[in-house]
């Protein structure tokens, strides 16, 4: 907003050094100058957008430059006459950002509404106005963008000026790429407002804009303003970096010879690539030097390789580990695991002969503008969208739908809603903002999850069923039972175990495992709900209940030895036909495992006399099961009128005291014929409550 402009030489920010190295600074005055001249004839572009026009035909060559022609128009007459406070005509301002997103490549909507995004709110200009002489299209973003202006940067505002900025980015991430745009101009321009008002506007650019930036895949504005915070916030640490990057101006500089080596290597291999070398931004030069202390020339600088398909980039991959000594460590394959925000590359370093390491990127041209812009360079994501999800004048409410929408964005979409408070939202915006990377698992009916790094399956919980993940009991990671609180890995398949009593609720353990804000909120909403008195008191811990039979000894297994006893190992109970083997133990007695038991390996290691064993011709045997169930009123007796129907003799029976409303039952059974075991099992999980019957 104007009320963050100033002369943009008062602060070391401004400073040539710190801009983005390769774009040209453009005269704002000359601009400004242009655009008090007033309109143009109607058969060319004003003067004053002449770069705008420029960088955007650079991206888009057949774009229609009419329409620029006549927003410019609009917002010049419209703010003729408005100033900023370092005294220029107050039409640079949306010059400036829209010359921004035009270097980036966005589209020309996204550039016309960029030139109207103040008009509305800073003129007379009304909605109603645009929509007539632009479209739905560019009034939803101005829209948009003028409800995120309406900022007052006290304390007590931030956190409801941020849902609705939220809010706007969901319905349409092209009025966060203008907001973005619109605070880089600011930042830059910050100088003459008081300390503490430029450290306020820092502090939320640091906490909430980079991060959106990070998160929309926009490098080239995040790494910009890092820089412009890092300067105002910490100023001491600012100039150090500096004067490192200075020394190092005055020093041979190793990485062009590496460039060219690696370019020789390219064109020997027969590999069309552009290599260029990449110097590194303030924060990334300081967050090196707290890495690895002391600087070497490699490290002010990265090597980018740009080829044209994705196989060319594993070829060059191949090529530079041929060539160069890799560092494994290093390495990072973002090409077929993308990032959260889109980005894709092949990250290595390479040591040299003369003891450098250089980092290489490797990416293909669109990788590399999709790296720098983000969803700015997907062009206009709801080209497709009806005319039905057009914005009607009203309060904003209607949600696009949108197919670039990114997990992230759609989980705070979700529990923004349910955010109790204001202060509830910001904090759990900043924590929700402050994870750098996103995890997807697979759920059980083949669907996908998009989860913060370390996220629970009580993440995962709230994240499929919502609500309804109150019920939860457990889940299964990768095929085994595992607790609420088990962390996730990027790639794990979850099922999650859900409470046939409805009535079941989260306890209040649960808070410490959740990492979601979606997950958090609905937690803390139904403990709040449901305060200690109204809930079930937890079940006192007690002994496991046994019921215990005549216990017999081997079953029908034969040992090699005369007159030695045999025994069925209880770690694996065996059954026909299971592959045995069979270890003599003290007393003479041989015990009989399954070979794939971990207590043959063991047995083998202590030295103990194998013996070799068999079945004998009678089908009788004696196997242990357990069954995972629900608690619930008469399951064991349940249970065994099951075993009971199935013929078979129930030896010994263990319950264990339920864990998180689930019960684990322990059966040694005698069967008539091993051929029964796999009917049993089954009519033991047709148990209702009973959702896994296994092999002890």
């Amino acid at each position: 907003m104007s009320a963050e402009a100033t002369n943009p030489e008062a602060r070391p920010e401004a400073r040539p050094e710190l801009r983005r190295r390769g774009r040209t600074r453009i005269d704002l005055r000359r601009l400004g100058r242009a655009a008090l001249l007033g309109p143009t004839p109607r058969d060319r572009l004003p003067d004053a957008i002449g770069h705008v026009a420029e960088a955007h035909r650079a991206h888009h060559p057949t774009a229609d430059l009419s329409v620029l022609r006549r927003a410019y128009v609009l917002a010049e007459s419209s703010h003729r006459g408005q100033m900023r406070k370092s005294g220029e005509p107050y039409i640079t301002h949306p010059l400036a950002v829209t010359l921004i997103l035009a270097e980036l490549g966005a589209e020309t909507t996204t550039l016309t509404a960029s030139l109207l995004h103040d008009t509305v709110e800073d003129t007379d200009v009304t909605l109603d106005q645009v929509r007539a002489e632009f479209g739905d299209e560019v009034c939803f973003i101005v829209d948009g963008v003028t409800k995120v202006e309406k900022i007052d940067y006290g304390a007590a505002a931030e956190p409801e000026t941020f849902r609705k900025m939220l809010v706007a980015t969901g319905n349409d991430v092209r009025v966060m790429s203008i907001k973005l745009a619109d605070r880089l101009h600011n930042m830059r321009t910050l100088g003459v407002m008081r300390p503490e008002k430029q450290a306020r506007i820092a502090k939320v650019t640091r906490d909430v804009l980079i991060p959106l930036a990070e998160r929309l895949g926009v490098q080239a504005l995040k790494t910009e303003l890092e820089d412009l915070v890092f300067a105002i916030l910490h100023p001491e640490e600012y100039e150090r970096t500096r004067a490192l990057i200075a020394a190092h101006a005055g020093e041979a500089d190793p990485l062009p010879g590496i460039a060219e080596s690696v370019r020789a290597v390219l064109r020997d291999a027969g590999i069309a690539a552009e290599v260029q070398v990449r110097p590194r931004h303030f924060v990334s030069v300081h967050r090196v030097a707290l890495k690895r202390g002391e600087l070497r020339g490699s490290d002010f600088g990265r090597i980018l390789v740009l080829v044209g398909e994705n196989a060319d980039c594993y070829g060059v991959l191949g090529e530079l580990h041929t060539c160069f000594t890799p560092v494994i460590s290093e390495f990072k394959d973002f090409i077929a695991a993308p990032k959260f925000n889109l980005y894709q590359s092949l990250h290595t370093a390479v040591a040299t002969p003369d003891g450098y390491v250089a980092e290489v990127i490797v990416r293909t041209r669109q990788m590399h503008r999709v790296a720098e812009a983000g969803v700015i360079a997907l062009g206009n994501p709801y080209a497709t969208a009806t005319a039905a999800a057009a914005v009607d004048g009203g309060d904003g409410d209607d949600e696009r739908v949108d197919p670039t929408r990114p997990g992230w964005l759609a989980r705070l979409l979700d529990w923004q809603r349910s955010a109790p408070d204001p202060d509830a939202f910001w904090s759990g915006l900043r924590a929700e903002l402050a994870q750098d990377r996103e995890i997807t698992v697979f759920r059980a009916d083949g669907g996908t999850l998009g989860l913060p790094a370390g996220a629970t399956c009580i993440d995962a919980a709230y994240a499929q069923y919502g609500e309804t993940a109150h019920g939860c009991i457990g889940a299964r990671v990768n095929g085994r039972l595992a607790s609420l609180g088990t962390r996730l890995s990027d790639g794990d398949t979850v099922q999650l175990l859900l409470a046939q009593d409805a009535s079941s609720g989260p306890a209040a353990e649960w808070l410490g495992h959740a990492k979601t804000q979606a997950a958090r909120i609905a937690i803390g909403s139904w403990l709040r709900d449901h305060p200690d008195g109204d809930t079930p008191a937890p079940t006192p811990a007690r002994a496991p209940l046994s019921v215990v039979g005549v216990r017999g000894g081997g079953g029908n297994a034969v040992a090699d030895l005369p007159d030695a006893p045999v025994r069925l190992a209880g770690c694996c109970t065996p059954v026909p036909p299971d592959e045995i083997a069979g270890f003599v133990v003290r007393g003479g007695a041989v015990t009989v495992h399954r070979v794939e038991c971990a207590s043959v390996a063991q047995m083998r290691s202590l030295g103990r006399t194998s013996v070799a064993v068999h079945w004998r011709a009678t089908a009788d045997c004696r196997v242990t099961l357990t069954a995972e169930s629900f608690g619930r009123p008469h399951l064991l007796a349940d249970l065994t009128e099951a075993i009971a129907r199935q013929g078979v003799e129930v030896v010994s029976a263990t319950v264990e005291p339920p864990v998180e409303q689930r019960v684990r039952h322990t059966y040694t059974l005698q069967l008539p014929d091993a051929c029964l075991l796999p009917a049993l099992m089954r009519a033991m999980r047709d148990v209702p409550g009973v959702y896994d019957v296994a092999r002890a």
